[in-house]
């Protein structure tokens, strides 16, 4: 990411018109408007502004607080934020948010130093703008001393200096490199990429494999996998359309046809995932280099082989030698930090195959996944270190496919709420060895800020291994004026602000927070009862109990599942979701006030 990483960061602003102003400061949850106010839904007890900031942290991990800056005339400014550890600082944009006619801070624009802003804004836009706001991340390195440390933030303009003491309180424990629940980040192809970025991506031709703007792709698609990652994200990327058609750059070049079919070329397959799946892409991010834990394969029913000759030996024969080419090649490359998924996208009604791969409705449908996998058998060596995962996302028909398909799938992904009523199945599958994520979406903008931490801890509560946000890259047309409440999208294209690549966004910020701490929390389990962290937990979020957070007593699945439709399963988990409605701001900092001090933090 573009950030600056001082350790004594200094941002200076040119003073301007003769006037007093004021600095102030919030806690993460409680997120400024433009106008010097709290967003109406941030806006509950124990949202108050701040004259100093007080925060305790473990090692390994962020604290990150809002600053803002109000005045009620227009001028110039210069903030400095002096600091004994690394500091990175962000401009919070006010977007309009078109369903309900109101602005949120969402993105977070990179403040390079020295840093200058006026109020108002020119280019937010904003009539009667009278706050500028800034996102805070304080970075303690795993090999932090323990103990206080303090610095301040100062605003000055030509009518004088203001200042706001920090003090962050280092605790010994140190927050785990791994995550307690692997939150994924989804997306499809690349076209979203050169509509985000059309300077960026002048070059770039689509239809032509080796255009002149081939590496500024690839550098995009690293950049969108460091951002996540950097936030304690994964990021899948899907190459593949609904009717089967690969987009170059994930695929391997392919010639010759049935048992003559071979790979002709890794050049840009290598290019694009080679650094990913070596770890090399994030060499330079604050957790290191490390390989994507998943990657989507570019299989479906039309590649390697195409679907016209399903059932002949020559489909057999060129899936075969293609995926028994590619556990050769990643094996000789060492890429065994990787699931490598084998998974079907499609459904019939988009008529591109006659049956669905995605959450199948009929039972019929199942067979193919056994080929599949027989096929797979086939094509790699039992004792391979090249880890490949069949993978299902589930949601009508998912008790049955657990069942039918034991031993063909060892990855699921299931609906979150219509796991939840089959509650043998998360223990039964994991002790198959099976992988376990849920899916779902990702909360408007509008929503209560502690919305974004609800499926990181519902997964960690129901012991599922992951949480899957089913499309993160798609802010829309025009996001920075007419927000459609950012339900598709937690990062940003920078392109408008001369920056290469994506920008983060608040929502992302808050999530990466959450997990840090349940990784936190999830170290406690090893010398703490796993069940009383729970109760306590869940009481501190929303006041409840971990029998709450089931959903074994839905009746849909007693009816015959032919008989559902999709109004039906909005039905089925209103009840659920009731329980979850309401949440308060700062829910999550009562949660990791309580991780804190199981850590040994206590005040």
């Amino acid at each position: 990411m573009w950030i600056l990483r001082n350790s004594l960061p200094v941002l200076f602003l040119l003073a301007g018109a003769c006037h007093a102003q004021q600095l102030r400061a919030l806690q993460e949850y409680f997120r400024p408007d433009p106008f010097g106010g709290i967003v109406e839904s941030d806006r509950r007890p124990g949202a108050e502004w701040l004259k100093q900031i007080d925060l305790r942290a473990a090692r390994g991990s962020y604290a990150s607080f809002h600053l803002v800056v109000n005045s009620k005339a227009s001028a110039d400014y210069k903030l400095s934020v002096r600091f004994p550890l690394p500091v990175d600082v962000y401009r919070e944009w006010f977007h309009f948010n078109t369903p309900d006619s109101k602005y949120y801070p969402d993105a977070l624009i990179p403040a390079s130093l020295p840093y200058e802003f006026q109020i108002p804004d020119a280019g937010n836009k904003i009539a009667g703008q009278t706050a500028q706001a800034f996102w805070v991340d304080l970075w303690i390195p795993a090999n932090t001393e323990p103990k206080t440390y303090r610095g301040e933030a100062i605003v000055s303009s030509v009518s004088g200096n203001q200042t706001l003491p920090i003090a962050l309180s280092v605790i010994p424990a140190v927050v785990p490199q791994d995550d307690a629940v692997t939150l994924d980040n989804n997306s499809y192809g690349t076209s979203w990429l050169v509509n985000q970025y059309p300077k960026t991506l002048a070059h770039f031709d689509e239809s032509a494999a080796s255009s002149s703007g081939e590496g500024q792709l690839i550098h995009l698609i690293h950049a969108y996998h460091r951002i996540f990652y950097e936030n304690r994200g994964t990021f899948h990327q899907l190459g593949y359309g609904h009717a089967g058609k690969v987009d170059p750059e994930f695929a391997p070049e392919l010639a010759g046809a049935g048992s003559q079919m071979h790979v002709a070329s890794w050049d840009l397959f290598d290019r694009h995932y080679g650094p990913l799946l070596d770890g090399s892409a994030f060499r330079n991010t604050r957790r290191g280099a490390k390989p994507i834990p998943f990657m989507y394969l570019p299989v479906n029913p039309e590649w390697p082989a195409s679907f016209l000759w399903w059932g002949e030996p020559g489909y057999e024969a060129e899936f075969v030698n293609v995926l028994s080419e590619m556990e050769r090649h990643f094996r000789e490359k060492h890429w065994t930090g990787t699931k490598f998924e084998v998974f079907f996208n499609h459904k019939k009604r988009y008529k591109g195959f006659p049956w669905d791969g995605d959450e199948i409705r009929f039972a019929r449908d199942n067979n193919y996944f056994r080929v599949y996998h027989r096929m797979l058998e086939k094509a790699i060596p039992l004792n391979s270190p090249v880890h490949f995962a069949m993978r299902a996302d589930t949601s009508w028909t998912a008790a049955q496919q657990f069942r039918e398909l034991e031993g063909v799938i060892s990855f699921w992904v299931v609906g979150e709420g219509e796991l939840l009523w089959h509650p043998d199945a998360i223990p039964r599958l994991k002790q198959h060895g099976d992988i376990v994520w849920t899916y779902g979406g990702t909360p408007a903008v509008q929503k209560v800020s502690t919305e974004i931490t609800l499926n990181p801890l519902r997964s960690w509560i129901n012991r599922v291994d992951g949480f899957v946000r089913w499309q993160t890259v798609d802010p829309g047309p025009d996001p920075w004026f007419h927000l459609n409440g950012g339900d598709l999208t937690l990062v940003y294209s920078g392109e408008r602000f001369n920056i290469p690549g994506p920008v983060p966004s608040i929502r992302l910020k808050l999530q990466r927070n959450c997990l840090q701490d349940l990784a936190l929390l999830n170290a406690l389990c090893t010398r703490d009862s796993r069940k009383r962290l729970e109760e306590e937990v869940v009481r501190r979020f929303n006041h409840t109990q971990v029998a709450d957070w089931s959903n074994a007593n839905a009746k849909l699945p007693a009816k015959p599942i032919l008989d559902w439709n999709n109004a039906d399963f909005v039905d089925a988990l209103k009840p659920y979701e009731a329980r979850f409605a309401n949440l308060d701001p700062d829910a999550w900092l009562r949660v990791r006030e309580f991780i804190l001090y199981r850590a040994g933090g206590a005040k």
